[in-house]
């Protein structure tokens, strides 16, 4: 569940990237598309908020136009959880299991 940091209220314009800046302000530069020539144009500061960020957040901009911070997933969550539980050793086939000598010798026997 996120919570709003600042209530800025931005409407957003199509075509534009809203983002929260290096200096915690709301910017936006315009998106790319289709893979054409790199826009030129340098990011537009639409409004001053100077939001300190924190360690383990995700800061956004949600769809009323505020900014919003979320607690990050932990990389490797999923992965730990599973480790609790012991894997099953995979099954090898009854033909992988045999010698290639005893393999030859049931070749043999079918001709």
């Amino acid at each position: 569940m996120a919570s709003k940091i600042a209530r800025t209220g931005i409407t957003r314009e199509r075509g534009w990237l809203y983002f929260l800046d290096k200096k915690g302000n709301v910017s936006r530069a315009p998106m790319a598309r289709g893979g054409g020539k790199a826009s030129k144009a340098k990011p537009q500061v639409v409004a001053k908020v100077g939001v300190k960020r924190e360690d383990g957040f995700l800061y956004f901009i949600d769809k009323d136009g505020d900014v919003a911070k979320t607690k990050m997933a932990k990389p490797g969550a999923r992965r730990s959880a599973r480790r609790g539980r012991k894997a099953a050793a995979p099954r090898k086939s009854a033909r992988r299991a045999r010698k290639p000598a005893a393999r030859r010798a049931t070749r043999r026997a079918r001709r």
